[in-house]
């Protein structure tokens, strides 16, 4: 819900109403139809797409979205794509400073590469087949996030219209974040000499709670996964021969996973992958449980069925707003995001299986060190196995989660008057239960620094599943609102 409309605004640097104006005509004029153009390529992330240097898909979108930044003439702005060997490329850009006293530096951030493609899609739409109606965007990326560095130079494009001073700005935007980010550690390593002093991150990779308002990410979870297999046989042989005698790979596969999550609760059991939830969060959680209410969980398409002429929705793990929210960024869980050694059901006989494979997703609270989650998950996973099988968990990487910075007074009141000037309520609080890996690297490199972590991705947006969309409206008035914090910064 939003803050009533009398509530006084504060003072803005920016004139508003003109700074919106102008990013509402850029995104209607041309950056609507770049993403439907950049929606149509599969620029899968590296680890959904092992040929991605020869599909080419990825240097495709990173040319486009650098010949469009290019072609936007920003006073000063100097682009190159910067390629290390054997990675995946990226953009670097950079503005110089306008104002004389300035001596920080604001890093902007996006990706360009995508999730696969994933099953559910309704008729008309897809993953590649762009469509934009009723002011949402739909197909896969747009908003998770090639919105990103189009609405970075439109937020420059709106400060340099004004004639407003700032500090030197530089944008980094790589193509392996779907992956883990892998990539980015050397670029972010080769390309510090010319970062500067950040004193400023925006990355607007992040979700929103609502579109009625802006919101500031405070946290995101950390990721552990891999590929866990259980082999009990070398090839698969006749179900009414075998079973009874030779153990099921899924029951043994359930016995190690036992081991990891309660089933009934879904609680992970080892105690090192919890971690106390800090008493400003909750408090935050609170305030936003407030503003959300039961939307927590209802925004979620939620499985139904037809009991005696009523409709029967499936149910969250809870129905309590405050901690819903706490389970969804401070809680670990583990995820099953992928499965094989499973025909499919049309081609499955009686034959006993000779594996099963899960790929597993386990998120990790904010404070827990991913690496050494690894670690432990794979000794958990296959030590002492079942019937002696064949138990494997093969990594496919690990990123630690964030937790932000405290707010500056200059930032606080940044963020409040650009969301009550663009949205007419103050701004909110809100973890993320997804994971950016660069986050953790910047907080590292620059402790100072303010985290503008933000994003487009708020309710049914659906990131990396079926419809997936980019709520259009909302992204107008978010760059607004970046602009408006970009130009309070002193």
């Amino acid at each position: 819900m939003n803050a009533p409309l009398h509530r006084e605004i504060p003072a803005t640097v920016l004139d508003s109403a003109a700074a919106l104006d102008q990013v509402t005509r850029q995104w209607d004029g041309d950056i609507v139809r770049q993403l439907t153009d950049y929606i149509a390529i599969p620029a899968k992330s590296p680890g959904f797409d092992p040929q991605w240097s020869e599909h080419g898909y990825i240097d495709t979108v990173l040319r486009n979205a650098a010949s469009w930044v290019e072609a936007q003439k920003v006073e000063g702005l100097k682009l190159e794509l910067v390629r290390l060997p054997g990675r995946t490329p990226v953009i670097f850009f950079e503005v110089p400073a306008t104002r004389a006293d300035s001596t920080q530096t604001i890093l902007m951030y996006g990706h360009l590469d995508k999730q696969p493609e994933f099953t559910g899609w309704r008729n008309d739409l897809g993953p590649w087949t762009p469509k934009y109606e009723d002011g949402k965007l739909y197909g896969r990326g747009g908003a998770d996030d090639g919105y990103a560095v189009y609405a970075s130079i439109a937020a420059v494009q709106a400060l340099k219209a004004q004639g407003k001073p700032h500090a030197r700005i530089v944008g980094l935007i790589e193509t392996c974040e779907e992956s883990g980010s892998y990539d980015l550690l050397p670029y972010v390593d080769a390309l510090r000499p010319r970062l500067g002093d950040v004193g400023l991150v925006i990355c607007l990779d992040s979700g929103a709670g609502n579109y009625d308002q802006l919101w500031l990410t405070t946290s995101l979870r950390g990721l552990a996964g891999g590929t866990l297999k259980v082999q009990i046989l070398t090839e698969g042989v006749h179900s009414g021969d075998a079973s009874g005698l030779v153990p099921s790979s899924f029951r043994i596969m359930r016995q190690v996973l036992d081991r990891l999550e309660d089933s009934k609760t879904g609680t992970l059991l080892p105690q090192s992958f919890h971690c106390e939830m800090p008493a400003d969060r909750l408090e935050q959680a609170r305030a936003t449980a407030a503003i959300l209410g039961e939307e927590v969980y209802k925004r979620f398409p939620w499985a139904h069925a037809d009991c005696g002429g009523s409709t029967a929705f499936a149910l969250p793990t809870t129905t309590d707003p405050v901690q819903a929210l706490v389970n969804r960024t401070w809680k670990p869980t583990l995820s099953v995001t992928g499965a094989e050694g499973f025909p499919a059901l049309q081609d499955a006989g009686n034959v006993l299986r000779p594996y099963t494979a899960f790929k597993l997703s386990l998120r990790l609270p904010p404070l827990i060190d991913a690496g050494a989650a690894v670690q432990e998950l794979k000794a958990l996973l296959e030590d002492n196995a079942p019937y002696q099988a064949k138990v494997t968990f093969e990594s496919s990487g690990a990123a630690s989660g964030w937790n932000a910075p405290s707010t500056t007074p200059w930032f606080e009141r940044a963020l409040n008057s650009a969301s009550l000037a663009h949205f007419g309520a103050p701004v909110g609080y809100i973890g993320q239960g997804g994971t950016i890996p660069l986050m953790n690297m910047l907080s590292q490199g620059f402790p100072t620094a303010q985290m503008m972590v933000c994003g487009v991705l708020g309710p049914r947006s659906n990131a990396h599943g079926p419809n997936e969309f980019l709520h259009v409206p909302y992204a107008k008035r978010l760059t607004a609102a970046v602009a408006e914090v970009m130009a309070q910064m002193p």
